[in-house]
């Protein structure tokens, strides 16, 4: 007789193996090193090397201003510059320093001449783009006065300031949306093909056999799929901001908030890839189901260009995925210097998408 005693089962070790064995299948499979970090390292090299494409100029109104006179009206048709009222003045102030807008614009009615006396701050964050406004108002100017037949004094009079500022790149747009990108392929992509291959193959069902727990399996996949997401993230980051300059204002703490923030958002996605390895009846329709879940966000989430380039119409749609909210977060951590405490909104309604898509993940999802 064996009197050993035995040691009892432990689900933590068999969380672990079933992590580390699923670590070692995704750095072997080339679609998780392509679509975690392949694509989104090309798009920043591109966006980096080349920049963003066309300019705008974003101009915020002060309160109180003139909006009828005939400046603000060619203001308002130029395509090049998109005026935006002001809500808050502290707020709007502080974008300004941030880089967040080009310059502040304040138009008051005289009562003696010019008629009109223009204001207006410009940050040294945007130079190149006050440059570009300041050179529209004085054609504006020019125009109003020819059709005035030369009028003298000139419709309006203006006065410039300047503030300091950071210079907003379009790295600091891009990576953001890039690591978003990432996150989001990591999550439904790999997360719908593993499970339906585990279902498929009966390795699921060899498990049952075991004394190994059903969370742990999840669990377990889960953890390799956010270790293997936030080291492709660390990379990224560092790429971005050793190579292109991408900012990090408040060095290692906003790498560690940066990290958090991925670790949220592919648990959050990962919930769509269970979705779809519940409705997949194999593995040839998990494309086309994945693409439908991501193809949207990656278009519409401000990944490659601002929510607020896009048709009024379809903004509010762009306000509602979750893709959208982890990049704002981001980009305000990066740029901005927020901290995890001033997210309320995004961390709130990504986690009300969480409870929303896990509770579908729920009814869909099939062990066998």
């Amino acid at each position: 007789m064996n009197n050993t005693p035995t040691k009892p089962y432990s689900n933590l070790n068999a969380t672990l193996a079933i992590a580390k064995a699923s670590f070692r299948s995704i750095i072997r499979s080339p679609s998780a090193v392509v679509f975690t970090l392949a694509f989104p390292l090309i798009f920043i090299l591109v966006f980096g090397f080349i920049g963003g494409g066309g300019v705008t100029v974003d101009v915020a109104v002060a309160k109180g201003s003139d909006t009828i006179n005939p400046v603000y009206q060619a203001l308002k048709s130029t395509s090049v510059i998109r005026l935006i009222p002001t809500k808050n003045t502290a707020e709007t102030e502080a974008n300004l320093k941030k880089g967040s807008i080009d310059a502040i614009i304040s138009i008051r009615k005289n009562t003696a001449q010019p008629p009109f006396t223009v204001n207006i701050d410009y940050s040294k964050a945007s130079l190149e783009k006050g440059n570009i406004l300041k050179s529209i108002l004085n054609n504006i100017f020019y125009q109003i006065n020819t059709r005035l037949h030369g009028a003298l004094p000139p419709v309006a009079e203006l006065k410039e300031t300047t503030v300091s500022g950071r210079e907003y790149k379009t790295i600091d747009f891009i990576l953001p949306g890039q690591l978003g990108f990432s996150l989001l392929s990591t999550g439904v992509f790999g997360t719908a093909f593993v499970f339906l291959s585990l279902r498929q193959t009966l390795v699921i069902k060899r498990f049952f056999a075991t004394p190994v727990k059903r969370y742990s399996i999840v669990i377990g996949e889960a953890l390799a799929r956010i270790v293997f997401s936030l080291l492709g993230a660390l990379f990224i980051i560092l790429i971005g901001h050793f190579a292109f300059g991408f900012t990090l204002i408040h060095g290692v703490t906003t790498v560690l908030n940066l990290l958090v923030l991925c670790a949220i958002g592919v648990i959050v996605f990962m919930g769509f890839g269970f979705v779809v390895s519940g409705l997949a009846k194999n593995e040839s329709t998990v494309p086309p189901i994945s693409n439908i879940i991501t193809l949207p966000q990656f278009l519409l989430s401000g990944t490659f260009f601002s929510i607020n380039a896009f048709p009024k119409w379809l903004q509010p749609i762009s306000r509602e995925l979750p893709l959208t909210y982890l990049n704002d977060a981001m980009r305000k951590v990066s740029f901005e210097g927020a901290s995890l405490l001033d997210l309320g909104q995004q961390l709130l309604v990504m986690a009300i998408w969480g409870i929303i898509i896990y509770s579908i993940a729920v009814k869909t999802f099939k062990w066998e």
